[in-house]
């Protein structure tokens, strides 16, 4: 579509609406569907049969579009004006298969690859881990290898999983062994916890992985990382993929997997608007799992991260 048939669309403001009203989409923005005209897609994906530890990520997408209801279009704080930028709308839900986890991959892929034919930046809303590595097959058929910026307390390149080559501990090895990713343009932040060997993260550093450990962010500012990152990152497509668990649980409990010593939510802003300049190509939150924080403040921390999302994206106009 040209850009002359797009759009744009303005979540629904607190004054025409009472913020515990209205739709219930990402920022109560209009519900679109994969044949409309936009730039950008928010796209929820409830799946989490592919969890090792305490379910409840397929309530996830729900609960993060019920807590972004009191965010507004304008960020104050970098100037970032997407929603007079960009064509950005609500998608709904990929609807997996929650009784398989191999067929839930293939309709995630399935359904990626007509979001990325229809020209959508797609902004995704998990779910566990495990739905990166269908999106990522999807995106590279576009765009070729990858780089990321990925965002955990784990790494997520475990070999197997109780003998399963896919699950949300494996998504990382997969993508580097299917071709999806330059590893030369990849860094994981945030990785921290105990281990099985001295080694664990000597493999995403032979791929040639950035791999920056949490005790290396504690104490500090990380702008001056993030310069290194875009660095490291920059002269192709990336992508952002925010697990909810880089942050310490002291923030975001919710999550399945939760590991002390981990980011603030100043640290995951910083993470987030420094890659701004980047090609990013899409970006997912993943991993909350709202039974597990009953004051849903794991929810509003996703909800802000993915907003901050849609404000890096090329093409948003700063102040």
């Amino acid at each position: 579509m040209s850009d002359a048939k797009k759009e744009l669309h303005q979540p629904l403001g607190g004054n025409e609406m009472p913020r515990f009203g209205g739709p219930a989409t990402f920022m109560r923005l209009p519900a679109k569907t994969v044949a409309d005209p936009l730039d950008v897609g928010i796209i929820g994906v409830p799946l989490d049969i592919g969890a090792s530890n305490r379910p409840g990520a397929r309530f996830g997408p729900r609960e993060i579009r019920d807590e972004s209801r009191m965010l507004r279009p304008f960020n104050v704080s970098t100037g970032a004006d997407p929603f007079n930028s960009l064509s950005i709308a609500d998608i709904g839900d990929v609807p997996i298969n929650t009784f398989n986890l191999q067929k839930s991959v293939e309709i995630i892929e399935a359904h990626y690859d007509q979001v990325v034919a229809a020209g959508i930046t797609p902004v995704s809303i998990g779910g566990d881990h495990t739905i990166v590595l269908p999106i990522l097959r999807a995106l590279k058929k576009k765009y070729g290898p990858i780089g990321v910026v990925h965002v955990d307390a784990h790494a997520d390149v475990n070999d197997h999983m109780f003998g399963e080559r896919i699950a949300h501990g494996t998504p990382f090895r997969r993508a580097m062994e299917e071709g999806l990713l330059d590893g030369n343009r990849v860094v994981q932040i945030g990785l921290r916890g105990t281990g099985y060997s001295p080694d664990e993260y000597q493999w995403s550093r032979d791929q040639g992985f950035r791999v920056v450990q949490a005790e290396e962010c504690w104490y500090k500012s990380l702008a001056p990382l993030m310069a290194e990152v875009r660095e490291k990152v920059s002269g192709g497509p990336v992508y952002i993929s925010f697990d909810i668990d880089g942050l310490d649980p002291a923030y975001a409990p919710g999550t399945g997997t939760a590991e002390v010593g981990g980011l603030t939510v100043h640290q995951g802003l910083e993470i987030v608007r420094g890659c701004k300049g980047l090609d990013v190509i899409g970006c997912d939150l993943v991993e909350v799992s709202p039974p597990f924080d009953t004051t849903k403040n794991t929810s509003v921390v996703g909800a802000n991260l993915l907003y901050e999302m849609l404000c890096v994206l090329p093409g948003v106009k700063y102040s």
